[in-house]
């Protein structure tokens, strides 16, 4: 297939950066910064990966964390393969829908003990390195143990805390570690994340395994069982993260990657072949204001509410799904039965679902000079989590059981030992079988309609990556927790023919402010391959302006 010089046809406030050498992206410019070096010390992606990781743990601890899960898709030159990695936890031995009644739960929490899993995330890291690693394991971890000594307080992070501090209160363990003036952070604040420090200094003297068998697991499980968690020492020593293959689907001659479940990657996937069957803008409506075209939005929209129902119906741990339900997510008959529920001309009744809100998730990908590449998301969900912080290590703890049923007959209803399902959904697109977009996008339930929305705006806008993650954004969404997505939102820098278009079709779009983060952080890196030598590269990344990210080149 022939390439043709993106277009960029409007300004957006966000930096396109080239390079020759490799290219990070994240949600925060001290994180790129990490990966950038791990890059420039002969580092591999996977490498940058983990460095950028641990520093979004401590200087975006209120999105992910060493108490959090990740998921990943590797792009491993050698083999000219991608391979996913699952870094999500599984519930305790002993959380039975009966023991979680008969310690006093209606239903699942959205915070507390109950809604914590085993965390994955620092196990992923140690598979990845130990399967593409080039520099020493506490090299990667120097960084994030440097920061955790001191950084400046930026007002997204003081934002973050005094939100959180509305959830999980002014006292408490969380309090203490992350609110410990007792008072708002003031903008250029020194943050000094003393446990969190030595934690890190203990994972890179001691490797990643001392999260799950040493003395990191032997704390975190004390702490753990005397608030109320049903996990034991056997959970954390028997977690394992899973190597396999990414789930993929074809999109007007190329070819995108995502996670199987327990990731929604299907979803993300389904939402193409469903745009796939329908005719696209041309290329000029698509710009730094959105797509200028109602009926492609609202039938996106569409689109997304029915997809997220076949997320409350049949997504959870691939272990736990009935035999041939990812294939029929998958498959070109299901795709045109829902293209066939669509009206261009009106919003549909809402299909029952009951989905959790929001979340709290980075994104980064990272791509080096060999044309190794990761796109990689990792999360706390719901800020910092289940709002248990151990003050002894600095560990705040993700809340992703909160997605649990109490519910025997519901796919993802509680079970021992059990993956619950996750809203992450990390992504790659190909073209001629090769990585071309590395990308993705933090966002919760609204991470397929993101991702969607990125690739459609590269393959049938022809924009340039800093133009397909900075355009403003819809979204369906459920107005409050386990609510059907019957809201629509939209960013008001988006087009106002389309706004219009979508009230003339009964959207009711509620209209948000410009650079909203409920709109997601999206980050993509472009891999530019030379027509006469495709084994030269070069790269072209960019990050979310609503994010405190700058993309980073070498």
């Amino acid at each position: 297939m022939s390439q043709t010089p993106p277009r960029s046809p409007a300004q957006v406030p966000a930096p396109l950066v080239r390079g020759a050498n490799g290219a990070v992206v994240s949600p925060h410019h001290l994180a790129t910064a990490a990966g950038i070096d791990a890059l420039r010390a002969g580092g591999s992606a996977v490498d940058a990966a983990i460095a950028t990781n641990a520093t979004l743990a401590v200087v975006a601890g209120y999105m992910c964390g060493l108490g959090g899960d990740a998921f990943w898709i590797i792009w491993d030159p050698t083999a000219g393969r991608a391979r996913s990695l699952n870094g999500s936890g599984r519930a305790a031995r002993g959380a039975t829908i009966d023991a979680a009644h008969a310690a006093g739960l209606a239903e699942m929490p959205k915070y507390g003990p109950w809604t914590i899993t085993v965390p994955g995330a620092i196990g992923s890291w140690g598979e990845a390195h130990a399967a593409y690693g080039r520099l020493p394991w506490a090299d990667l971890l120097a960084p994030a143990i440097e920061l955790a000594g001191g950084f400046a307080a930026s007002s997204a992070w003081s934002g973050a805390i005094e939100s959180a501090a509305s959830a999980y209160g002014t006292d408490g363990d969380w309090a203490r570690v992350y609110r410990p003036h007792g008072r708002p952070w003031q903008p250029g604040e020194r943050v000094t994340l003393p446990a969190l420090r030595a934690t890190l200094q203990r994972l890179a003297g001691e490797g990643p395994t001392d999260a799950y068998t040493g003395t990191l697991a032997a704390r975190a499980v004390e702490h753990l069982e005397s608030i109320g968690s049903p996990l034991r020492s056997a959970d954390y020593a028997a977690h394992r993260s899973d190597w396999g293959e990414p789930i993929a689907t074809g999109y007007r001659g190329h070819t995108a990657l995502s996670h199987p479940p327990n990731s929604c990657g299907p979803l993300a996937l389904e939402t193409l072949n469903i745009l796939a069957r329908l005719a696209p803008p041309p290329p000029g409506a698509f710009d730094g204001q959105g797509v200028n075209d109602p009926r492609w939005v609202h039938l996106a929209l569409e689109a997304s509410r029915l997809v997220l129902a076949d997320r409350d119906a049949f997504l959870t741990d691939r272990d736990a799904m009935a035999p041939g339900a990812l294939e029929h997510l998958l498959s070109a008959a299901h795709a045109d039965e829902l293209v066939a529920r669509l009206d261009p001309d009106r919003r549909l009744p809402v299909p029952p679902a009951t989905l959790p809100r929001g979340g709290g998730t980075i994104y980064l990908a990272t791509a080096d000079r060999d044309g190794g590449a990761v796109s990689l998301i990792e999360s706390n969900y719901a800020g910092f989590g289940s709002g248990v912080v151990d003050p002894q290590t600095g560990i705040a703890y993700q809340n992703r059981g909160a997605f649990f049923r109490l519910d025997p007959a519901h796919v993802n209803a509680l079970a021992p030992g059990k993956r619950t399902v996750h809203t992450l959904t990390p992504g790659m697109l190909l073209r001629d079988g090769a990585p071309w977009v590395v990308h993705g996008s933090m966002g919760g339930e609204i991470q397929p309609q993101v991702f969607a929305q990125v690739v459609s705006a590269l393959v049938d806008g022809g924009v340039d990556v800093a133009t397909a993650v900075a355009a403003p954004r819809w979204s369906a969404t459920p107005p409050a927790h386990l609510a059907p997505p019957d809201r629509t939102e939209i960013e008001d820098r988006y087009h106002p023919d389309v706004i219009a278009g979508l009230r003339d079709r009964g959207q009711d779009p509620q209209v948000i402010g410009p650079w909203s983060s409920a709109m997601g952080h999206a980050h993509a890196i472009e891999i530019v391959r030379d027509a006469a030598d495709p084994t030269a590269l070069t790269f072209a990344a960019a990050t979310d302006p609503r994010s405190e990210g700058l993309p980073g080149a070498c």
